[in-house]
């Protein structure tokens, strides 16, 4: 398949998932996914979290999530992080998650940003430092 039919295909996929056809998307964005795609892994992982299209299989959300953070892909960081800090899909491990959240704050993220300060900000995970709180805080623009 060419290069410009692939990207008609994956775009097709978000497409799908955009307007909420978890199914087709699922099926469409597999292969991406398989050939490395962090944005298809992490689509897919959020459809197997919630069991959107697919049945909700932990280990399977986990996986996916855990390809695309690997690839540096900030948006699944943060998801990765918010599963350790949850507990869901994995056990739960306040550690692993500042490791991810950091990751993804370090990114931009706003949303990590925030999250890395309350977990300084309580001691979660990390031990209680109310400067490093203040500075995730300041990066996330409060």
């Amino acid at each position: 398949m060419s290069d410009s039919n692939k990207e008609v295909e994956f775009n097709s996929a978000m497409a799908a998932f955009e307007s909420k056809q978890f199914a087709y998307a699922a099926q469409m964005l597999g292969p991406f996914a398989h050939d490395g795609n962090a944005e298809a892994q992490h689509r897919l992982a959020i459809m197997y979290q919630n069991g959107l299209g697919v049945a909700q299989v932990d280990e399977e959300a986990v996986k996916w999530m855990k390809a695309a953070a690997g690839q540096n892909h900030a948006l699944a960081q943060h998801g990765l992080g918010f599963m350790y800090m949850e507990g869901e899909c994995v056990e739960k491990d306040p550690a692993a998650a500042v490791k991810w959240f950091k990751l993804a704050a370090e990114q931009g993220l706003a949303g990590s940003q925030t999250t890395l300060a309350m977990m300084y900000e309580q001691g979660n995970g990390v031990e209680k430092n109310p400067e490093e709180a203040k500075k995730w805080y300041a990066k996330a623009g409060f």
